[in-house]
């Protein structure tokens, strides 16, 4: 039964209290192969604000509440498993940023020589296009249908 000084506790206390363990997400953690060269394109053409740095290992970056980690060679996150398995970058998970007038931000991309995985899709919910960082990790724009 829930008391009534329960439901007046803040709402982020409630949400830290669900779990004993898992407090949130810390961020998205991308394998990088030069974390400069990284931060210079995340904070170039999508905004997002240097948090940390200790190069030529490990960036934090981030745009509003999401953070990206970004892990070199040398970050302790880059380390391989222990079965030998390297980690690197690419594949399909994916941050996926919600943007305002898509097809003139990817033109706007295009004419500073990004490369898109594919051509803008458009479905109920909204139209998205995959970009690739310079490590080939994919960010997905997204803008909502209105």
């Amino acid at each position: 039964m829930v008391t009534a000084a329960e439901t007046t506790k803040p709402a982020q206390e409630k949400r830290s209290a669900r779990h004993a363990f898992v407090q949130g997400v810390h961020g998205v953690r991308y394998q990088v192969k030069d974390v400069a060269r990284s931060v210079t394109f995340y904070a170039t053409h999508l905004g997002f604000t240097l948090e940390h740095q200790q190069l030529p290992a490990f960036a934090n970056v981030s745009l509003g509440d999401a953070k990206i980690l970004l892990s070199g060679p040398q970050a302790s996150g880059s380390r391989p498993m222990p079965d030998g398995q390297q980690q690197e970058p690419g594949g399909w998970n994916r941050i996926v940023l919600r943007i305002n007038d898509l097809p003139a931000f990817i033109e706007t991309l295009k004419k500073a020589g990004l490369h898109f995985r594919n051509d803008m899709e458009t479905g109920p919910g909204g139209r998205q296009i995959q970009l690739e960082d310079p490590d080939g990790n994919p960010i997905e724009l997204f803008e909502p249908a209105r």
